[in-house]
Order: structure tokens, then C-alpha cells, then sequence
């Protein structure tokens, strides 16, 4: 009865190099062997660490975990510009409680998302960072540059909706 509460402990051949205030939230093995793990601070997959405020997406079909991790291609005024890179799949064994810490993790780093005309407009929690970041995410065939304006003037009225500054 009690093996139903007992935490799962990473072995320490699997452990990465993390930050001093680093912490294991959850974690799985992929059939090749290497670890996925959840820290406070973001995803390591192969001794790298994503931090969760650089995921925009992340399913989990039962099998396989499939994480969806975003770049910054423009900086703007109060603002970033990101797009989404092709998914990433990560079958796991006997998963755990990974894929749902992730799902919450990544959930829980984004503030105020609102669908616009040209896409999605959030504020993302950053780990070790005060405030809140923003970032715009434009539909597929939007060309940023050509909607500069348009989307400043949507967020300089969206910020002062959400209690933002600017």
C-alpha cells in the first residue's frame, strides 16, 4: 500500500549537471536509455535543460511525449517575436507523473494568452527573472515586419486591459 506514495529517485549516473537550487519534480527513462527529467526549473533531455518558459506546447498521447519549444526571431519594444520549432518526441517506460509536471509546468508559465488577428499574444513566467515577459507568436503566413505597428497598437491597448505597463 505505502509503494503507492514512495517518490521515484533519478539514479545518480542519470542526474545532470543542474543549478545549486535545482530540483527533480519528476522524471522517465526513453527506451534508448537516457532520462527525461522535470526540475523546477525547466525539461533536460540529453544533458541539455529547456527552460519551461521556452515550450509553447507539450502532449502526451499515452506512449510518447511530444514537446514543442519555441525561439525568439525579433526583439521589439516590450516585446519578443517567437516561432515554434518542429516538435520533439520522447517515447517514454513507465512514465510517472512526468508528462502531467510537464503539462503543469508549462501551463503554469504562461499569463494572459489572448488570441488576436495575427496570432497569440502571452506573458510567460521566466525562471530567476521578476515580472513577466511578452512575447507575440504569429499565425503561420503573417510576415512580422509587415504587421510591426499593428501589433504594437494591439498590445499598448492589451496591456493597459491586463493591468500591464508600457
Amino acid at each position: 500500500m505505502f509503494r503507492l506514495f514512495r517518490k521515484r529517485i533519478l539514479p545518480k549516473e542519470h542526474r545532470p549537471q543542474m543549478a545549486s537550487h535545482e530540483r527533480v519534480l519528476a522524471w522517465a527513462m526513453t527506451p534508448a536509455g537516457w532520462p527525461v527529467i522535470a526540475t523546477n526549473l525547466g525539461l533536460w533531455v540529453e544533458g541539455k535543460r529547456t527552460s519551461w518558459h521556452e515550450i509553447s506546447k507539450a502532449v502526451w498521447d499515452g506512449s510518447v511525449l511530444s514537446v514543442t519549444t519555441s525561439t525568439a526571431v525579433e526583439h521589439r519594444e516590450g516585446y519578443d517575436v517567437i516561432a515554434d520549432r518542429a516538435p520533439d518526441r520522447y517515447p517514454l517506460e513507465d512514465p510517472g507523473g512526468l508528462p502531467h509536471e510537464v503539462r503543469l509546468r508549462v501551463t503554469s508559465s504562461v499569463v494572459h494568452p489572448q488570441k488576436f488577428a495575427l496570432g497569440w499574444v502571452a506573458a510567460r513566467r521566466v525562471p530567476g527573472k521578476d515580472g513577466l515577459s511578452w512575447v507575440v507568436r504569429y499565425d503561420p503566413g503573417i510576415d512580422p515586419a509587415a504587421h510591426a505597428a499593428e501589433t504594437d497598437a494591439f498590445l499598448e491597448t492589451y496591456w493597459k486591459n491586463v493591468g500591464g505597463s508600457e
